[in-house]
């Protein structure tokens, strides 16, 4: 069939419109891009991209990512066009509340949206997840006899997405590891938001995706029949990740700001009549030519069979290979089986072991309770210990592996496990020290607003690292994760309370966690019956010590401190009660019935101990508690003796527990 261009011409006129229209309208927006790609959309919608709109999750659709995530009303129109599930009053709602049309793409909001984007070179990086996801798909499910994964990763970004340092090092990587399924559109239309991109870059970008390890070819992305016939090379490459660089001019279709850094956001809506009236649109708002209509309506039930084709292939591979769809069937369904079940004691004789040690331990079963996990380390594995022993390397030669060395390109792994994360089948895992959560940071948030159910396995986790020194001692890195919405902050004090974490995270559903686990050895905890941690974790506190006496003080802790909260509490007496509390947000969402009883509120003598900020922990002590922390930066010095220096032992809590018991 020749390839449709007065339709498609037409289709990328329409979808200025809407773009136009849905910008004028709420006063707020992004022109630039959707203007300036409109034949880019047209082409990928309406003639090259595998997909079914009636199926938006169909598992072996090319995903596309739009990076340039301010752009939004670019996908908004051709996901409406497409004939997806965005109906063009929410077209119209553009931006506003409880609309599916909100001003970044969000994931679970739209139909079609595969990414949260918006905070540039986060959808680059997603990207290269979800290239990953898809090679580790091919690997594990496709057989001789049926090849039910080939998809494509498809992203849209612009040279804002390129400048920020996380695109940079997940694209170092995907060329690094050859992922050949991954294709990176490049709007390169020479404009920023300031200013001219000249201001701010004068680097060879062709030149450096060759460097490192990446197919790039430029073309003019207004010209559709070129721009398919290198999407059509790209897409049959092998070998090598392909970049098209598409030369646009930004705005366009509005004269008066077409080409300058004014087109990218809303200046252009000042002069949208004229605008509308020179793309030969008529005066009827959110037209869509009935051409286009009849177009994309016969293109989605071209796409539809083509999809129902699939299922065919895909029933006859379920028959022969049930064990390998029952795994497909429970990652999307997210049925996790239930952790705790596989996870053996510790034995009563055993040595005292970091909780990075332990976590060694558990998550070998747990990778084996659960085949999907994959586990990655930004070139710490020697430190995290988050290795899967027998699980490979995925590598350029081996995508079977479950192991992913990321290098140390930590914003970079973060960013990879959601993409890997957004794809719903294998579960994403990966770990560096907990200082280095701030170069996560961004990505960790993404995940967290996006209900993404990846594990952090962050070590090292306080001034107990000892000689490294300050720059090394995350003092202040708890109280900041714990202040980002959605995300579970773990930090378990022995094997018994590791095993709980561990068992909790990767049966989490509906957001991310992070465990944070000591470099340094740590007393196990005999004392408290190993069952009781195990769930007092999923609850997030739980009594570890109970007062044989009236009760008159709660000493509160996690992690490597609560065995100083029990030694304490020893010395103190019958009516001290000592809780351990691994994870706030856990605890926040029990019953006030649980929480009342592992913290009564009559008893007001509290004194919490963390080897952090203390901030975090006025909630629970209150006022007339007593929080003993570091609320300064590290020594370098021995770990033991660092936290003798900065307070953190059994004598600083007696002597705050002392003081409140003798108020009466």
């Amino acid at each position: 069939m020749s390839f449709p261009h007065d339709v498609l011409s037409l289709a990328a006129r329409d979808a200025r419109g809407l773009a136009i229209d849905a910008i004028t309208a709420c006063k707020s927006g992004h022109l630039g891009l959707p203007l300036g790609c409109a034949e880019i959309g047209a082409v990928l919608f309406g003639a090259a991209l595998s997909y079914n709109p009636r199926e938006p999750r169909w598992l072996n659709r090319d995903r596309f990512v739009l990076s340039a995530g301010h752009g939004s009303m670019f996908l908004y129109g051709w996901l409406h066009l497409a004939g997806y599930d965005v109906p063009l009053e929410q077209v119209k709602k553009f931006r506003q509340l409880g609309s599916i049309t909100p001003g970044h793409p969000e994931f679970g909001e739209t139909p079609g949206v595969e990414c949260t984007t918006g905070p540039l070179g986060q959808g680059v990086s997603n990207a290269v997840g979800l290239a990953i996801s898809g090679k580790m798909a091919e690997k594990r499910f496709n057989t001789a006899e049926h090849r039910i994964f080939d998809h494509k990763v498809v992203c849209l970004a612009g040279d804002g997405c390129l400048q920020e340092g996380i695109a940079s090092e997940a694209s170092a990587l995907a060329g690094h590891l050859q992922l050949d399924n991954l294709i990176l559109i490049y709007d390169s239309n020479d404009v920023t938001l300031d200013a001219m991109a000249l201001f701010t870059q004068s680097e060879d970008t062709i030149g450096r995706y060759k460097a490192y390890g990446w197919d790039v070819v430029e073309v003019d992305g207004q010209n559709m029949e070129e721009f398919l016939r290198a999407y059509e090379k790209a897409k049959a490459a092998t070998g090598k990740p392909q970049m098209i660089v598409a030369k646009t001019l930004i705005g366009k279709g509005i004269p008066e700001v077409a080409g300058t850094n004014k087109a990218h956001g809303e200046a252009g809506v000042a002069f949208a009549d004229a605008a509308r009236k020179g793309l030969g649109l008529p005066e009827e708002k959110f037209h869509v030519s009935p051409e286009v209509r009849e177009f994309f309506a016969r293109h989605a039930a071209e796409l539809e069979r083509a999809c129902k084709e699939w299922h065919k292939r895909f029933d006859a591979w379920r028959k022969a290979n049930r064990d390998l769809a029952e795994e497909i069937e429970n990652a999307v369904a997210k049925n996790y089986p239930d952790l705790l079940k596989s996870i053996p004691g510790y034995p009563a004789d055993a040595p005292d072991i970091a909780t990075r040690k332990a976590g060694s331990d558990v998550l070998q079963y747990v990778a084996k309770a659960m085949p999907l996990v994959i586990s990655g380390s930004a070139d710490l594995h020697g430190s995290t210990l988050n290795y899967i022993k027998d699980g490979g390397d995925f590598d350029a030669r081996n995508h079977g592996g479950r192991n992913i060395r990321f290098g140390i390109r930590e914003h970079g792994m973060a960013g990879i496990l959601n993409g890997i994360a957004y794809d719903g089948i294998f579960r994403a895992s990966g770990a560096t020290f907990l200082v280095f959560s701030d170069y996560c940071r961004g990505s960790i948030r993404v995940a967290a607003l996006s209900h993404l159910p990846v594990v952090y396995i962050f070590t090292h986790d306080s001034v107990g690292v000892g000689e490294d020194g300050p720059t090394h001692q995350p003092v202040e890195a708890l109280a900041a994760l714990r202040a980002i919405p959605n995300l579970d902050v773990i930090r378990p004090a022995d094997p018994a309370e590791t095993a709980g974490a561990f068992a909790a995270a990767f049966e989490r559903k509906d957001g991310p966690t992070l465990l944070a686990l000591s470099r340094q050895a740590l007393p196990t905890l005999r004392q408290i019956p190993e069952g009781e941690a195990r769930q007092g974790v999923f609850r997030g506190g739980y009594i570890a010590r109970r007062e044989t006496a009236p009760l008159e003080l709660i000493m509160l802790s996690t992690g490597s401190e609560l065995h100083l909260a029990m030694e304490a509490a020893e010395q103190l007496g019958a009516s001290v009660r000592v809780v351990s509390l691994p994870c706030f947000e856990r605890f926040e969402r029990q019953t006030e019935e649980y929480r009342d009883f592992v913290l009564p509120p009559d008893c007001v003598r509290r004194v919490s101990i963390e080897a952090g900020v203390s901030q975090p922990w006025h909630q629970y002590v209150g006022r007339r508690g007593r929080v003993v922390g570091i609320d300064r930066f590290g020594l370098s010095a021995p770990g033991g003796t660092v936290m003798k220096t900065l307070g953190i032992s059994v004598d600083a809590l007696l002597l705050a527990g002392k003081s409140l018991l003798s108020r009466g």
